[in-house]
């Protein structure tokens, strides 16, 4: 079974895609199957930042002269069985190629108003591309009811594979964030720094904890892209912004953190909320979404409201049994996902598509 897989998230994004395309690989190696010849293909050309007009440029020249160019021939020339798009519809397999298809989620189409013009023009496009698809992935049921309801998508076109998590406590080091100047006690956020993210929820209930005259501990925010917005006005004074670290700082934070803090309002499945709980970090999040789907009864849930975040934080400051408890279930809840599981329920989709 030849397979290959469009890897070019890896270069555009430090979020979800990229943690899903690397999770992906490292489950495909793991899943043994002899048969599996995997192959990648991307314009490997970073495109993380933010400045333009060059994010723009590369942008534009991988999805509209790369794609239609030089990927055909690369496609034509391998003839694999199965060309596989973990982040939808990108590139056109050639005839007699079998089309699998990752949707994460449909966040362009519910909430548009997150993404630049190029996005909202491109976005829809490759999705509605998707129907074509042999099989479906979607990583979470709400993102699959999501592809059924928006789409039209069959339900037997889609496979259910949740995403794992590759953070590991061994990857903590001693005096690796000892320029970082964290507090002895703080909570986290982390995430790309856009609007759905909903980071100005935190700062209303940071403002209505201090109208109450609650000192709450300090928020250390682990994320990119401040210019998402700017105009949330400044930042509490007891918030720490890290900007992109690597991944050995990531889980010194879950490992330390007093809680993740997660008041998204819309997720494909929500990473953070795995890795914090495999770390034993309490979370918080809203009952939105794919977020009850990883969180289950190891989390602790509030509405999307400044009172609800506050009433949760001061009960699991107050609660010290609840904290352990919450620690104990999140560990167990995270090892029913892995990288391992994904790769092998991922191999049982080529066979299917091939059939």
């Amino acid at each position: 079974m030849n397979v290959v897989i469009d890897t070019n998230g890896l270069y555009v994004s430090g979020a979800g895609i990229a943690r899903y395309i690397s999770g992906l690989l490292t489950g495909l190696a793991a899943c043994g199957s002899e048969d599996l010849d995997l192959r990648q293909i991307n314009w490997p050309v970073k495109n993380l930042g933010y400045k333009q007009p060059g994010r723009m440029l590369k942008t534009a020249y991988r999805e509209l002269i790369w794609a239609n160019t030089k990927a055909r021939f690369q496609l034509n020339r391998q003839a694999p069985d199965i060309l596989h798009s973990p982040a939808g519809p990108f590139l056109t397999p050639p005839p007699g190629v079998r089309l699998v298809v990752t949707l994460l989620d449909f966040a362009i189409l519910a909430h548009p108003e997150r993404y630049r013009a190029w996005q909202r023009w491109s976005g829809p496009k490759r999705l509605l591309k998707a129907g074509s698809a042999d099989r479906i992935i979607c990583i979470s049921r709400f993102s699959a009811d999501e592809a059924m309801r928006r789409l039209g998508i069959p339900h037997g076109n889609i496979d259910i594979i949740y995403l794992g998590s590759d953070l590991k406590p061994g990857m903590i080091s001693s005096g690796l964030t000892d320029g970082l100047r964290l507090p002895d006690e703080f909570m986290l956020f982390v995430g790309s720094l856009e609007p759905g993210k909903n980071l100005r929820l935190l700062k209303e209930t940071y403002q209505l904890a201090a109208s109450k005259g609650i000192i709450l501990p300090t928020l250390v925010i682990m994320g990119t892209r401040w210019q998402g917005v700017p105009d949330e006005g400044p930042p509490p004074a007891n918030w720490i912004f890290l900007g992109r670290q690597p991944d050995e700082i990531l889980v010194h934070l879950y490992a330390r953190a007093s809680a993740l803090l997660f008041p998204s309002k819309y997720e494909g499945f929500g990473l953070p909320v795995l890795e914090a709980m495999g770390f034993g970090c309490p979370v918080i999040c809203s009952p939105v979404a794919s977020l009850p789907e990883v969180g289950g009864d190891a989390v602790l849930y509030s509405p999307l409201t400044a009172e609800g975040y506050l009433d949760q934080i001061l009960r699991l400051g107050r609660e010290r049994n609840l904290r352990e408890e919450l620690q104990a279930k999140g560990k167990e809840r995270a090892k029913l996902f892995s990288w391992e599981r994904c790769g092998r329920e991922t191999y049982e989709t080529y066979q299917n598509a091939l059939q």
